[in-house]
């Protein structure tokens, strides 16, 4: 289990990390979230004693990182995919780790083949993908069989078939009792491989919970209703219906209408009543993306606008200023042939033309 109690990291006057306390249990994949900045990297590092936390401290099975015996054997990670020195194959990389920590030999082909690698186990890793780096990097993690697996961004440049792969060896990994630590910013891949969320934003924590009760937490369910298209007045009374009964009801832009305060069987009694068709009555609950855009919109460091292709707009003319005329272009003869224009009057030529070239 990771644990960590008050964990602070100050850098000068920048607070990264703040007083922040959560743990990571065994036996489920916990999904590490917050927007870029908000401190999910710097976290990780202090769990791996990369860095030494300012206030507070962090937990692995209850010792911190730099005290457990043999640390490769009890806990992988991937936190960079690409600190990996170029010359090396992927399995003179692993060989090398394996020998640092005591772990046999034969186990460095044995991830190699877990990751699928074995096929380009002897080329250098600096002719590697991204994605063929990534799994090179889940094989470092997975070299000592630890209990405790920390992954940031593990599906980054991979394709469908490897992230599925992933997702698999996640959920396989915490079926057999691991504790499996997640940081992603996908969040369509979280909500199908993580049990349980840590939220954090600009280094605080926002939310400490399972998955269907962040999404529930953080999101507003409603009721979808539509009525007949060729019948505006039945959409109408249903609203009035449906706003006396104490619901609220906005307006979607393909017509039909959003329906909150009120559950479903209500919705329907309600329709009857006022003898109203119904096309479609159906509920909505907001994805996981949804639900985390909510919680972490306060917490948003770098926004987008609108781009006003302002750095391409001409300048204004100035003062006694006009524009060159524009060329004259010969328009070409309607009758299905191109006629050239007479001698001296083609706009294309240019001023220093040879005279045999015309």
């Amino acid at each position: 289990m990771i644990e960590a109690v008050g964990l602070t990291k100050r850098y000068g006057a920048k607070t990264a990390v703040d007083d922040l306390s959560f743990q990571v249990r065994p036996g489920a994949v916990t999904g590490f979230l917050g927007p870029n900045g908000s401190g999910k990297s710097t976290t990780m590092r202090m769990i791996l004693g990369l860095d030494a936390p300012t206030a507070g401290h962090v937990t692995i099975g209850g010792h911190p990182y730099r005290e457990l015996p043999n640390a490769p054997r009890q806990v992988g990670a991937l936190l960079d995919a690409k600190a990996v020195h170029g010359g090396r194959s992927a399995r003179n990389h692993l060989l090398s780790l394996a020998q640092l920590a005591g772990i046999p030999p034969q186990r460095v082909d044995e991830v190699l083949g877990v990751v699928g690698l074995q096929d380009v186990a002897r080329q250098r890793s600096k002719g590697y993908s991204l994605g063929m780096g990534q799994r090179l990097g889940i094989a470092a993690a997975l070299l000592g069989d630890p209990q405790v697996l920390l992954f940031d961004e593990p599906v980054n440049g991979l394709d469908p078939e490897g992230i599925l792969w992933v997702r698999n060896l996640m959920k396989k990994l915490a079926a057999e009792g691991r504790t499996v630590f997640v940081s992603s910013h996908l969040m369509s891949e979280m909500a199908l491989t993580a049990d349980h969320l840590i939220v954090i934003g600009r280094g605080r924590l926002l939310a400490d919970m399972s998955v269907p009760d962040f999404i529930a937490a953080n999101s507003a369910d409603f009721a979808r209703v539509r009525t007949p298209q060729d019948a505006p007045e039945q959409r109408e009374k249903l609203a009035a219906a449906l706003t006396g009964a104490g619901g609220r009801v906005l307006s979607e832009r393909d017509g039909a209408l959003r329906v909150t305060g009120l559950p479903l069987p209500r919705i329907s009694d309600l329709a009857h009543g006022a003898d109203v068709r119904l096309w479609e009555l159906s509920p909505h609950q907001a994805s996981l993306e949804e639900a985390y855009m909510r919680l972490t919109q306060s917490a948003v460091d770098y926004r987008s606008t609108e781009d006003q292709l302002a750095g391409l707009r001409p300048p204004e003319p100035e003062d006694g200023w006009t524009s060159p005329p524009e060329p004259v272009v010969p328009e070409v003869p309607q009758e299905g042939f191109y006629a050239p224009p007479p001698p001296g009057q083609n706009p294309y030529a240019t001023q220093d033309e040879p005279e045999d070239a015309r």
